[in-house]
């Protein structure tokens, strides 16, 4: 099953990282390795060095005012709100950086569209983002982390950034000192002990050039010469009693090196026939492997044709929804003002009902009307006194002229009456 796995090539691979995609029925699933998990921080350290070659702590940071992100920042979820509008804003950026014209996105904007708008910028670069809108909402994880470093790459592409060979310095090499096993007969060895106990003892001093010497004497002589020997037996006696110890621990070596170099020989025929015959059996097993991923490749091809036709249609069927969403979003957006403004028409129109319906002003307009008219009687009543008192002062004032008179005008007595 893992060969047909592997044979199966979904477009969730990206940059050789296989994606799960899910469980359920008509999904398949491709096995993640056991570094897969951490790839992500790969590429977020990768995506902070590609960040410092776009100078974007000078560029983008301080004129932001932000704070660096860490080396892990998308890599971990922190806080999803301030993750996510760092995503945002560092992606339009890095957008523009790489020459198209993208505007900055704001707190307050809807996020749908704002990751719609960031992955049809991505798509127009010839990058593949298959994989749904939501994954980028947290602000983190490895989707956030591709989409970031890809913009990065075209950014750095545009600008004509190319990675050299690295310069490595010349270092000098220093002597290493290996440390020497007291149970490993080295040549070395041998020659370091031959001299100390040569300088220990100055009177069995051997002269190297007179052997050199000699040796040269007795290979050029001839055979005839050499029949006959000319050594002193005494000094060679001398001589094979003072080498004698060497030759014995020497001897004794020699042997331990011939007891080992069997032992070695022995071992390794028994191991040499349990590799051979493990190297048959893996060989066997992955003849056997090829052949049975040939099988299932085939018996898969139609399979496989009819899923990525399958991917395919569900790409364009994406695309559509994102577009599709967007018109939603704004129409959502025009459909709340005229809720509102419905809303105002109604409390409105209550109010006016209310004051339809109420009686009190009709009860306050009948009070104040009979007011009006009590006060209308006690004005024409005061007006009534007012025309007496006019009256009375005018018949007054009538009277007393009219006595006035009578009393200036003095009548004369009449004749005949005296």
């Amino acid at each position: 099953m893992t060969a047909a796995l592997a044979a199966v090539t979904t477009s969730g691979l990206e940059d050789g990282v296989p994606r799960s995609r899910g469980e359920g029925a008509g999904e398949v699933v491709v096995e993640r390795g056991p570094g897969a998990a951490y790839h992500m921080f790969v590429v977020m350290e990768d995506l902070v060095e590609k960040l410092k070659l776009l100078r974007f702590e000078e560029e983008f940071l301080r004129k932001s005012n932000l704070k660096a992100p860490s080396r892990h920042y998308f890599a971990l979820p922190t806080n999803p709100g301030e993750q996510f509008y760092m995503f945002s804003t560092l992606a339009a950026w890095l957008i523009n950086k790489a020459g198209h014209p993208f505007e900055q996105p704001q707190e307050y904007d809807d996020p749908n569209a704002t990751i719609s708008n960031i992955l049809s910028e991505l798509r127009s670069f010839g990058r593949t983002a298959d994989f749904p809108p939501s994954k980028l909402k947290s602000g983190c994880g490895e989707h956030v982390c591709y989409v970031l470093d890809c913009l990065a790459e075209e950014a750095l592409k545009y600008i004509g950034f190319t990675w050299k060979r690295p310069v490595y310095p010349v270092e000098e090499l220093e002597e290493e000192s290996v440390a020497e096993d007291d149970a490993e007969l080295t040549l070395n060895k041998v020659d370091e002990e031959f001299v100390e106990e040569e300088t220990d003892n100055e009177e069995n001093f051997i002269d190297l050039n007179v052997l050199k010497a000699q040796t040269y004497h007795l290979v050029n002589c001839k055979q005839e010469d050499i029949l006959e020997s000319t050594t002193d037996a005494a000094e060679w006696s001398l001589e094979v009693e003072r080498v004698l110890p060497q030759l014995k621990d020497w001897r004794i070596h020699v042997d331990q090196m011939h007891q080992h170099k069997s032992g070695i020989e022995s071992a390794l025929k028994e191991t040499k026939g349990f590799l051979d015959k493990l190297h048959n059996e893996i060989t066997r097993t992955l003849e056997k492997i090829g052949s049975r991923e040939k099988y299932i490749n085939n018996q898969l091809e139609n399979l496989v044709q009819e899923y990525r036709a399958a991917q395919a249609q569900l790409s364009e069927a994406k695309e559509r929804y994102q577009q599709g969403n967007g018109g939603v979003t704004e129409r959502t957006r025009l459909l709340s003002e005229v809720m509102e403004e419905l809303e105002k028409v109604k409390q409105e129109m209550e109010e006016k009902g209310s004051s339809m319906t109420d009686g009190a002003p009709l009860v306050k307009i009948k009070q104040s009307l009979t007011k009006l008219k009590q006060e209308t009687v006690d004005m024409d009543i005061r007006i009534g006194i007012v025309e007496y008192t006019l009256l009375q002062s005018k018949l007054k004032e009538k009277s007393n002229m009219t006595r006035d008179m009578h009393a200036t005008v003095i009548p004369e007595p009449a004749a005949g009456f005296y």
